[in-house]
């Protein structure tokens, strides 16, 4: 018998416009939730560990807009931009993503910030406008990069709650 590595990100077809990804962290929902709407946190754990991230645009309310750019170990620049629809502190995000290299392929993602027991766990709905465009995403190693970032966001969260048991403890 297996049992399932919540900390690993697992990645679903919930029908055949949608892509899920789960994965839990060992951090308090609010912390959590704030490394998504943070733009001093964001670019410490987005994209590749090769990479840096910058922050173009953040406006964590509904109608905002979000615009980040990875830039590569290589040189070349990764842009990808949004809007949001719904911010629900620290419960829920929906946003509207869209890589700038596959202009006009816009989706709308889903996230659920839920917690148990110290344990908080993102569930991320992607809704593509076809099939075509779900499979375009996932064939892209979109899998591979997004569990990457969530594995440096879970490192930047020990950080995080590090630092603030130190600060109480003096």
């Amino acid at each position: 018998m297996t049992t399932e590595n919540i900390y690993q990100l697992t990645v679903t077809m919930p029908s055949d416009r949608e892509f899920s990804m789960k994965r839990a962290f060992d951090a308090p929902r609010n912390l959590v939730f704030q490394a998504f709407v943070d733009p001093e946190l964001i670019p410490r754990w987005w994209g590749q560990r090769t990479s840096t991230t910058v922050i173009d645009a953040l406006d964590a309310q509904a109608g905002g807009k979000w615009r980040f750019v990875e830039h590569s170990a290589d040189g070349n620049e990764y842009a990808f931009r949004g809007e949001f629809r719904e911010v629900t502190p620290p419960e829920r995000i929906v946003w509207t993503f869209e890589f700038e290299g596959m202009p006009g392929q816009v989706l709308t993602e889903t996230m659920q910030f839920t917690e148990s027991d110290g344990i908080t766990t993102i569930t991320s709905t992607s809704l593509f406008d076809s099939t075509e465009a779900r499979d375009g995403m996932v064939n892209s190693g979109m899998e591979s990069g997004a569990a990457e970032s969530y594995d440096r966001l879970a490192e930047l969260l020990t950080t995080l709650q590090r630092a603030s048991r130190e600060r109480s403890t003096q």
